[in-house]
């Protein structure tokens, strides 16, 4: 399945005879849902229904969504102008003022007052066309979303690959390290059992207790699942940013035990690395949904 980025962009358009109706859809990322709608108030009425075939869309994400609307080239607003209106205000005025002193422009008869009387939030036409272009943003953003993700996608197996190769090169110099670990050990033995009297026996038991506590085998181990199971996700269902958010955590707190027990200087640099990928894998998933 498409992996899919919270950041985007969706446009949708629909007109008929009368409106032209266009919906906009900017997206960003968030750790669940929200909306702010900003449209004209005789679209109140559609605002829950459209929230919730937003939310059958995407599963997270910080939305803004404009609503405008205009009417047809073909119209304008003279032909809202209610006639009676303006020749009940005409012989008014011609009563009550001397002819010569009326200075009346055509453009004055736009004014509310001259309007006909009509409720557009209860224009089931122009509901149609908005609930329409909704859809069609939904979709354009989507699309969106999803192109985002797949560069997402591209950029964190990027960043993944070169943490293995690094981790590679931890598991290659392990051996090399615990070994060198114990040959410090006994080689200050050495220097040092003329001067105290440790039992040779017990030293020993004291090396391998010592070495055990440096051992990072288990937290190679958990790494390497932990690797096993992200790639997993990155190739499974599109809803992974929560995931990889949690195994990275896990991978960090992992590979930073490897970081406090070992003294190589190339394990400390290779270490150093790993965490560095860790943080940048880290700040791309938080984009993804």
């Amino acid at each position: 399945m498409p992996m899919y980025s919270m950041t985007g962009f969706g446009r949708g358009e629909s007109s008929d005879s009368q409106y032209n109706v266009t919906v906009e859809l900017k997206s960003v990322n968030h750790r669940f849902k929200d909306t702010r709608f900003k449209m004209s108030s005789l679209f109140n009425a559609l605002e829950i229904d459209l929230k919730k075939e937003l939310f059958t869309y995407f599963k997270r994400g910080s939305f803004d969504i404009y609503i405008n609307f205009k009417r047809a080239e073909k119209n304008s607003k003279f032909d809202d102008i209610d006639f009676e209106k303006v020749k009940s205000f005409l012989e008014l005025s011609s009563a009550a003022l001397p002819s010569d002193s009326m200075r009346i422009s055509p453009t004055d008869f736009l004014r509310n007052e001259f309007m006909m009387e009509q409720d557009l939030s209860k224009d089931e036409s122009l509901l149609e066309l908005t609930r329409l272009a909704f859809t069609r943003a939904c979709d354009s953003l989507k699309e969106s979303r999803s192109s985002e993700g797949q560069k997402l996608d591209k950029v964190i197996k990027e960043h993944l690959s070169i943490y293995n190769d690094h981790f590679e090169k931890v598991v290659e110099q392990t051996p090399a390290f615990q070994k060198s670990v114990e040959e410090k050990l006994k080689k200050r033995f050495e220097e040092m059992k003329t001067e105290i009297n440790v039992e040779e026996p017990r030293f020993m038991q004291e090396v391998v207790f010592y070495l055990e506590k440096l051992d990072v085998h288990e937290e190679i181990n958990r790494i390497k699942a932990h690797l096993e199971k992200l790639t997993e996700i990155l190739a499974g269902p599109a809803e992974v940013g929560r995931q990889i958010d949690f195994l990275v955590q896990e991978l960090n707190r992992e590979t930073n035990t490897i970081g406090s027990k070992s003294s190589m200087q190339d394990i400390s640099d290779n270490v150093v690395q790993m965490k560095v990928q860790l943080e940048k894998i880290r700040e791309q998933g938080l984009n993804l949904e």
